[in-house]
């Protein structure tokens, strides 16, 4: 048999078995004229909420349901057409944290006040972590029609951890690596910013950092005993939009370590440290998660507390 009739039984088939599924559930086909705008319908549902046992729509089963719901027989390239008509595009989707601290509008407005009240002798910074892997990221490239660009794997992954803070003053990202994620990462961070902004030149040095363990080790707490200069401020659970350094990191990911072609860590993290000297500053400034309403109404009620006491 011809492999393309092979193919269109293979199809007939499955619509046929969609079809009977449809029927088994009181779900009868109905015939109605075709809109452009019927696909995208179809599209904001889950395909599990119609019986399929799948996660995303593709055009093939756009249009199988179609079909079995509506009575409409249209090809999956007609179901491509119409959703590009109305603006949807194939994407990949994104990760969004669950962001229910009940402290959330409070924390940021801490941030938001210092920031806005920065003193002279006063430095504010963003400080995270970020994985480094000998295991290249992939992503897109320009690359000719038909073919495809490999990207050589290095057998046995690699890690080292970087401990990065961004000073939003100046743009100036200090870091320093280590071989495990460990409060000494953190720890050697806060040293390194200790000797950068020294006590001569500044009174304060408050660092925003997430609610991971090793920002709240008891050492970390007996290290801010011995240096009374520093303030730790804490963002809100899950909130990683609310971190500057975070578009830096991003940044860091799509220039070095994407499709990167090292075979070995420490030329990798050579490429890392490059990249922190040349392509610097990063003036970013804080997000719109700073200026929500309920933000705005949190720091009212802080500077109000704060005159009330003075």
């Amino acid at each position: 048999m011809c492999p393309l009739h092979r193919v269109r039984r293979g199809a007939g088939l499955a619509k046929r078995t969609r079809r009977a599924e449809v029927k088994r559930h009181g779900l009868a086909a109905e015939s109605h004229p075709f809109a452009p705008a019927q696909p995208a319908r179809a599209a904001q549902a889950k395909p599990a909420a119609y019986g399929w046992c799948r996660t995303r729509w593709s055009c093939a089963t756009l249009a199988l349901q179609l079909e079995v719901q509506r009575g409409l027989r249209v090809s999956a390239e007609t179901v491509r057409r119409c959703l590009h008509a109305l603006d949807w595009v194939w994407k990949r989707a994104k990760l969004v944290a669950k962001d229910t601290d009940p402290e959330r509008a409070w924390k940021l407005a801490r941030i938001r006040r210092v920031y806005e009240q920065l003193g002279r002798r006063e430095a504010l910074l963003f400080a995270d972590e970020l994985d480094l892997h000998l295991l290249p990221k992939v992503g897109a490239q320009w690359m000719p029609r038909a073919t495809q660009v490999e990207v050589m794997t290095p057998g046995k992954n690699e890690r080292r951890y970087l401990a990065g803070a961004l000073d939003v003053r100046t743009g100036q990202v200090h870091h320093c690596l280590w071989f495990r994620k460990m409060t000494g990462l953190f720890l050697d961070l806060l040293n390194i910013l200790d000797r950068v902004y020294p006590a001569r030149r500044f009174d304060r040095i408050y660092v925003v950092a997430d609610n991971y363990k090793i920002h709240k080790a008891v050492a970390v707490g007996r290290w801010l005993r011995q240096h009374p200069r520093f303030r730790l401020l804490f963002l809100p659970t899950y909130c990683p939009r609310a971190n500057p350094i975070e578009r830096c990191f991003g940044d860091l990911h799509d220039k070095v370590t994407r499709n990167h072609r090292r075979k070995r860590m420490r030329d990798l993290v050579a490429d890392v440290e490059r990249h922190l000297a040349q392509n610097r500053p990063w003036l970013y400034r804080l997000s719109e998660i700073y200026n929500t309403p309920e933000v705005v109404t949190a720091l009212r009620k802080q500077v109000n507390s704060s005159l009330a006491v003075a």
